[in-house]
């Protein structure tokens, strides 16, 4: 009797199968002009080879990039940034005083896990009056520093992505492991893949995986010339501007401020 029981079951369920409707397939984001993809370049700190020869790279090669700077950095060379911003790169917000966790060396006495969420905002508007005063204008996006994205100890951390949806239009994090799905992403919190020190080979990777998965790739770096540390190739770089220009690759290369807004309008 058990047997013809689930013998009778099994029947139903295959007749249940046969009987629905096949499922849709999901629509693909509807990047402009049908390209399968959105690309946006970006740069932390405001390091001194951004602006002397990562610039000038971008503006030979005829593309905009995104620049996370920071008040100390970016006023060794404001006129520079000052003529960055009017060639129409983006400059962007980093913070103040760049907090990370106490576990880094270089910030032991400015570390998060000693903030608080006003403490976290007050050095975040510090740094927008000075933006405001240095370039008159109000920066539209953000990036964590160090991608870390808390404030406070155990029990008592606390996430700042909400300060940042409050004062900005997107935040980015750092050394991420995919690209951003446009559908259902949050743009507070942004993931951003490491671009420093990596091969064409690499970046490819990343762009060709972002292609077949129609996503927003946004590549994070800091330093812009040939060798060192935490340094952008930008031979390496050269080529994959040449392959994102490729019609038939379908990427779109943009500002993170132009692919938030683009995601933001088409979600409106």
């Amino acid at each position: 009797m058990f047997y013809y029981e689930i013998l009778s079951k099994t029947m139903l369920t295959r007749r249940w199968f046969l009987a629905a409707p096949a499922l849709a397939a999901q629509p693909k984001f509807a990047w402009p002009s049908g390209k399968s993809c959105a690309i946006s370049l970006s740069w932390d700190d405001a390091r001194l080879s951004q602006v002397d020869a990562g610039i000038p790279f971008l503006n030979k090669h005829g593309v905009k990039g995104t620049f996370y700077i920071l008040p100390r950095n970016w006023e060794k060379r404001l006129d520079g940034w000052r003529a960055a911003a009017k060639q129409g790169h983006e400059l962007a917000h980093h913070s103040n005083s760049h907090p990370c966790s106490i576990n880094f060396g270089f910030t032991r006495t400015n570390g998060l896990e000693d903030y608080t969420i006003a403490r976290l905002e007050a050095d975040i508007e510090a740094a927008t009056a000075q933006f405001q005063n240095s370039f008159g204008f109000k920066p539209v996006s953000f990036a964590y520093p160090c991608g870390q994205k808390y404030v406070g100890r155990g029990a008592a951390t606390r996430s700042y992505v909400p300060v940042i949806a409050e004062h900005f239009e997107s935040g980015r994090g750092y050394l991420d492991e995919a690209a951003n799905n446009p559908e259902v992403c949050d743009l507070a919190n942004l993931m951003g893949i490491g671009l420093d020190n990596i091969s064409f080979a690499d970046m490819k990777r990343h762009a060709d995986t972002a292609r077949k998965e129609n996503r927003w790739l946004i590549f994070a770096g800091h330093e812009m010339g040939s060798t060192g540390n935490q340094t952008t190739n930008l031979d390496a770089l050269a080529e994959l501007i040449e392959y994102a220009k490729n019609p038939a690759n379908g990427i779109w290369l943009d500002t993170v401020a132009e692919v938030a807004k683009y995601i933001k309008g088409k979600r409106a």
